[in-house]
């Protein structure tokens, strides 16, 4: 198996990497945090180089580049320490083409590719990582369906269009689609632990079209598809923040020598490189597994979400803690680094979580070569 990138997925990551070093400086990130999480310039660039509509078929005005390529972008943007959520367009893209109706794929597969947010609503408090267990009801009217109900942590929320909403109807959990215009929608904005922009979602009686009546499979692939990309972005976060504990161990100088020059503290900077490339292969896994059958790939994803959980939490407390005291102030960028990688294990699922997610997918044999039903000696 070919697991280097194509020409054009080369390409693509350096024109990306191209426009992050020339438009997103930290010092943009700040200005966009201190304004509340969401820059509308920055996503407007974002959409003019085509990333919103790279997974978008070319029928629907997008590139039809696939999921390999969003997890190439994905990486760049971690590690420029992008706010705006790109990730969920990608995922509301994967929804509509496997889950949508033809009709609901024409109006919304468009919008998507030039811009437009359409946000992932599936957090509730009592949920606990378990998406399914919705308590947000649909009932069917003459009209259409009718949503109740309150989704929290939606990014962006308050910015995007339209917002994927697991609900629970007579027949069993559904996915539906909720316009911002419609009746009955109540926005809270607020940020998140890393400065980004969320909102609480209310719906009282508010009109929704059905996306998926299997929500459960719709929920499912939406969700691993969110973790490959957490994944990849927690890559490049990774990567940034290695950058930055190196460069400035070998610029802090201490008994007239840079810190670099003590073993002790070269021997931590190597397990962080050890830590992010076991993260880089483990993000490849998972965008690889995608396309598996529904089994195999969930618990391909929660192999990777455990490995990046570890790795993210390792490498960002190793660089704050080389760094001192001043890598927790607002002021040093790898702080910013240590809060995204915080939200980053928490999303979609926390390590622990996602470590139940493999215990039950083993099987008793997990691991034993088999000989005529018994373990062989090998």
């Amino acid at each position: 198996m070919d697991f280097d990138f194509t020409d054009e997925q080369r390409q693509l990551r350096d024109a990306v990497q191209r426009w992050a070093e020339r438009s997103h400086p930290f010092e943009r990130r700040r200005a966009t945090l201190a304004a509340g999480g969401f820059d509308a310039a920055t996503w407007a660039e974002l959409t003019a180089l085509g990333l919103p509509g790279l997974t978008v078929p070319e029928a629907h005005g997008g590139m039809a580049l696939g999921m390999v390529a969003a997890m190439v972008v994905h990486e760049v943007l971690g590690a420029a320490l992008l706010p705006e959520p790109l990730a969920q367009v990608h995922i509301a893209s994967a929804v509509l083409q496997r889950h949508a109706a033809p009709a609901l794929q024409a109006a919304w597969l468009p919008r998507l590719a030039t811009g437009e947010l359409v946000a992932l609503a599936h957090v509730e408090r009592h949920a606990r990582h378990r998406p399914e267990a919705a308590t947000t009801t649909a009932r069917a009217t003459a009209e259409g369906w009718r949503l109740q109900g309150t989704k929290h942590a939606v990014p962006a929320g308050d910015r995007a269009a339209a917002w994927l909403v697991p609900a629970r109807t007579p027949a069993g959990l559904a996915l539906f689609l909720v316009e911002r215009g419609a009746p009955g929608v109540s926005l809270t904005p607020h940020t998140t632990l890393d400065g980004s922009r969320a909102a609480e979602l209310a719906l009282q009686d508010t009109p929704a079209t059905l996306v998926a009546d299997d929500g459960a499979a719709a929920l499912a692939w939406a969700v691993d598809i969110g973790i490959a990309l957490a994944c990849a972005e927690g890559v490049g976060v990774m990567e940034r923040a290695l950058a930055l504990t190196v460069q400035y161990l070998n610029t802090r100088r201490q008994f007239g020598v840079p810190i670099a020059s003590f073993q002790a503290l070269r021997h931590r900077a190597a397990d962080m490189k050890l830590q992010l490339e076991l993260a880089r292969g483990m993000s490849w896994y998972a965008t690889l597994r995608l396309e598996a059958p529904p089994a195999p790939r969930r618990q391909a994803l929660a192999r990777a979400k455990v490995q990046l959980g570890q790795a993210m939490r390792f490498v960002g407390q190793q660089a704050v803690q080389l760094h001192g005291g001043i890598g927790v102030t607002d002021e040093a960028e790898i702080s910013h680094c240590l809060r995204r990688l915080t939200q980053l294990e928490l999303t979609f699922g926390d390590t622990l979580h996602h470590l139940g997610e493999v215990a039950a997918r083993m099987t008793d044999d997990a691991g034993v070569a088999m000989e005529g039903g018994q373990p062989s000696p090998a």
